[in-house]
């Protein structure tokens, strides 16, 4: 296993680092500082906040895809990079840096995630309607799967439907936790359902095409996540009410949604976990120009109470981690899914928990200060928080690696 970089990822990285310092990160600065009137509310959608995308974040795209730093996610070199997981790895890892920089490359959640399924299993039309506009970065999409009436640790709970009537699927049902449904630029879910109850447990159920203006459709409600509205994309609750649709909008046809959903998760929960590696480096360069400029008790707060400690311990984390997430990348590049799903789960694990510590520490050397807006300390942490439940919750994973391990013995 050699993690050096090759020489198109190093290309690749010092192209993007620039570009984030030059162009993302006074963007960014300025739109924390201002964080309310540039995500203004709008009303044209009943019962829902949505947000205003700035002009600000639409001309960072025009500019990176100019510059040839667009749809980095993707293996295929004719539709993005043609990167390697494991080349793409340290670009994940420096987006992860700054909230907006991975919907700047066109590399944010849910996007990326929905981009790869319409990519691997969507067919000639699906792919022109929905992928060719994703690709573009012309419109945004949302996964709609978690269930407010349910335990959806366990998916098999999930209770909407997607029923076959004839030429047509019809959804019924609720969903929350619907990444990316406050952009206005939001055109097409993807929603998974319950088609026939009787078949295999894992062939019960399908994913939808959706557009965000069938009848039938409501976004009921913008989440915050501890305060956190994650403006302009937006977690929300969203109905399906006699949503009818044409059976071609069923994603690779009835009774497939748990393949796909585990050809999805896979790659998406690695590049989450790429980009917690990057949260947790600046995290903790924050927390060290902190402490080496403020002053109390007559010493700088580095040199207070066991901070040195801390920041070793940081650093010998934050290395293990980039060591874990590389060979989970590595196990995917040369043997698929099928052979990395207990590292995928380990990582899944290990990176919120990490970077978690590290932003924890941060925010306790930045004091009062790190609880506010006024620094990216608390809106990270509770990032890193969200993970944990996010594609699947730490018990979920933490059962499938012990069953790994276990299985070895048997």
């Amino acid at each position: 296993m050699d993690f050096a970089h090759s020489a198109r990822s190093r290309e690749y990285l010092d192209r993007l680092r620039a570009f984030i310092a030059t162009e993302v990160a006074p963007v960014e600065e300025r739109l924390r500082a201002e964080r309310v009137e540039p995500f203004a509310q709008r009303s044209d959608v009943p019962g829902a906040a949505m947000w205003q995308v700035p002009e600000e974040l639409r001309q960072l795209q025009s500019k990176a895809r100019a510059e040839g730093l667009w749809n980095l996610f993707l293996p295929d070199a004719e539709l993005g990079a043609g990167l390697s997981n494991v080349d793409y790895a340290p670009l994940a890892e420096e987006m992860g840096r700054s909230p907006f920089a991975p919907v700047v490359f066109n590399c944010n959640a849910p996007d990326t995630g929905n981009m790869e399924v319409l990519y691997h299993y969507g067919s000639t039309e699906q792919k022109e309607r929905w992928l060719r506009p994703l690709l573009d970065g012309e419109i945004r999409s949302a996964f709609c799967m978690t269930e407010p009436g349910v335990a959806s640790s366990d998916a098999t709970n999930m209770a909407a439907t997607a029923v076959v009537e004839g030429d047509e699927v019809v959804l019924n049902g609720r969903k929350w936790w619907s990444t990316g449904v406050g952009n206005p630029d939001c055109k097409v879910l993807i929603f998974m359902g319950l088609t026939d109850p009787e078949a295999h447990r894992y062939q019960r159920h399908s994913m939808v095409l959706v557009p965000m203006d069938t009848p039938g459709v409501k976004v009921e409600r913008m989440l915050s996540t501890m305060g956190f509205y994650d403006e302009p994309f937006g977690h929300g609750e969203v109905s399906f009410t006699n949503v009818r649709l044409p059976l071609d909008a069923i994603i690779a046809g009835p009774g497939r949604g748990f393949e796909i959903a585990q050809g999805r998760l896979g790659p998406g929960r690695v590049h989450h976990c790429m980009r917690l590696v990057g949260l947790a480096e600046s995290a903790l360069e924050l927390a060290i120009r902190r402490g080496t400029e403020r002053v109390a008790f007559g010493k700088p707060l580095i040199n207070l109470g066991g901070n040195r400690e801390r920041i070793a311990d940081a650093r010998i984390a934050i290395n293990q981690l980039r060591l874990l997430v590389l060979n989970t990348a590595w196990l995917l590049d040369t043997q698929g899914i099928a052979g990395a799903r207990s590292a995928v789960s380990e990582i899944k694990v290990a990176a919120p928990r990490v970077a978690q510590q590290v932003i924890d520490f941060a925010i306790q050397i930045h004091g009062g200060g790190g609880l506010s807006d006024d620094f990216p300390l608390a809106g990270a942490w509770t990032s890193a928080r969200a993970i944990r439940l996010a594609d699947g919750p730490d018990e979920v994973h933490q059962g499938l690696v012990a069953r790994f391990e276990l299985g070895k013995y048997q």
